[in-house]
């Protein structure tokens, strides 16, 4: 078994097909130039202040970069991409009725780098979630080339399907080769890693995950990305970073300010300085106060 590969015209039920069966797929030159020469030089002061990963598994000759939706505006129409929120939206809409960013992180890797371990992304919630629950839905976007030589991302295609404990063999893993502008998509289920970078240049990758929106985020993002930011972006994104309630009742917040007898608790919009989208009716009197302090 092995990667599929689409162009960004394909009919995403054919890429959502493959993801679920393959547990991956490659869109093929869906940035073009101008967006990935954007997005280097908006990353360029943050990427070269990081330092290099502490263990093997971050890798001690890789840096990750977060905050990426506060940092560099273009990331933001990447996660906004109508193609990728859609087939995130399918793949994940069995398990919840909202999503949420789950990462933002630039990763390079550089000459010399070792293999990463094969995993799962869901292990970050340990083993707690059933198993027939998928919790996340995975890009990575290619701003180099992705080759053999470089580290390009390896992967194993139909793993997601099987025993926690199975090993992969070295037959079974393939690289997620592809020329950049490109993205890799893949689930939280999925055996993969980072590979050997044999070449004299870095290789560099944008992570951007999704997730159900009733779990906790890898990378918390009213930290990253705290409201006196957030509330200048599109209000879709705001949502997607998790300023919304997840369901009727996860997600409110209360005024830590408030006097006594005011209303409690609130929606998590109003932190931002408006209501909910899709509500009819909220308190403009509450809306003013919360947005004044």
């Amino acid at each position: 078994m092995s990667l599929k590969y689409y162009d960004p015209d394909s009919p995403l039920e054919e890429v959502l097909h493959a993801i679920q069966e393959d547990g991956g797929a490659v869109m093929t030159d869906v940035l073009g130039n101008d967006a990935l020469d954007a997005f280097a030089s908006e990353l360029e002061p943050y990427l070269r202040a990081t330092p290099k990963g502490r263990d093997g598994f971050t890798g001690k000759k890789t840096q990750r970069t977060g905050a990426l939706i506060a940092r560099t505006p273009i990331c933001r129409e990447f996660v906004m991409d109508r193609r990728i929120l859609g087939l995130a939206h399918e793949f994940l809409g069995p398990y919840a009725e909202k999503l949420t960013l789950h990462l933002t992180q630039a990763v390079a890797i550089h000459p010399g780098e070792v293999a990463q371990l094969l995993h799962r992304d869901r292990e970050a919630w340990g083993t707690n979630i059933p198993r027939e629950v998928e919790p996340q839905f995975n890009t990575l976007w290619a701003i180099t080339d992705f080759t053999a030589e470089n580290g390009a991302t390896r992967i194993v295609p139909g793993s997601q399907k099987w025993a926690w404990d199975r090993e992969a063999a070295p037959e079974q893993v393939h690289q997620a080769e592809m020329t950049k502008g490109s993205v890799l998509l893949y689930t939280g289920t999925v055996l993969h890693g980072g590979g050997v970078n044999r070449s004299s240049d870095p290789r560099v990758g944008l992570n951007l995950t999704y997730c159900l929106a009733w779990l906790r985020q890898q990378e918390n993002q009213y930290l990253s990305c705290p409201p006196h930011i957030a509330k200048d972006l599109d209000e879709e994104l705001q949502e997607l970073l998790g300023y919304t309630q997840a369901t009727y009742g996860l997600g409110y917040f209360s005024d830590p300010e408030a006097l006594p007898g005011e209303f409690d608790p609130l929606v998590p919009e109003l932190a931002l300085g408006r209501g909910p989208r899709k509500r009819e009716r909220y308190n403009l009197d509450q809306l003013s106060k919360v947005t004044q302090k």
